[in-house]
């Protein structure tokens, strides 16, 4: 009975290897669509941590990817950091700084600077001088809608900064710094 049972097992056995092999078959000369080709994501960088030749980008989601070299025009805004972090991801006001530094409309990328974390939060500085205030990186899209509208005004000539902590009611002030001139 027992050796029944075990050629009975073995049948099984070579039967189920048998089906699975021939699914297999099916499935790569009837079944698949096309053959499988490679392809390369790369990230989009946000930021900057270090400068010059030193420099290595940094994504929205906060990773640092020392493998991809920095764009030169425009260059990418910098981050207040001395170096990257040992993790390789950035984490509480740096993290904050890049997601708000990542939603930056496209026209607007070239006259970003860097950013810091202020008394206000999250802090974006323009080339010409001109502070951009988001608080944190909630609404952040609202925001840089918000910031947009402000800098197209043709109203507004000069200012020092823009309070975008309220995107549907931003505040702006000062007169130091002219806005800056469309690309």
């Amino acid at each position: 009975m027992a050796r029944r049972m075990a050629t009975l097992k073995a049948r099984l056995a070579a039967a189920a290897l048998a089906l699975l092999v021939a699914l297999g078959a099916v499935y790569w000369l009837a079944l698949r669509q096309g053959t499988a080709s490679p392809r390369v994501i790369v990230p989009r960088l946000a930021a900057t941590i270090g400068s010059g030749s030193s420099a290595i980008g940094v994504t929205a989601g906060g990773a640092v990817v020392r493998w991809l070299p920095l764009p030169d025009d425009p260059p990418l805004p910098r981050l207040p950091l001395s170096e990257p972090p040992k993790s390789g991801r950035l984490r509480g006001p740096a993290l904050e700084q890049v997601r708000v530094l990542a939603a930056a409309p496209d026209p607007l990328r070239p006259y970003l600077e860097g950013s810091y974390y202020g008394e206000s939060g999250v802090d974006v500085g323009l080339s010409d001088g001109i502070e951009l205030r988001f608080g944190d990186a909630s609404q952040v899209a609202r925001k840089w809608r918000a910031a947009s509208a402000v800098l197209a005004d043709p109203q507004v000539t000069a200012l020092d900064y823009v309070d975008l902590r309220a995107p549907s009611r931003p505040s702006f002030g000062g007169s130091g710094h002219e806005l800056p001139a469309p690309p």
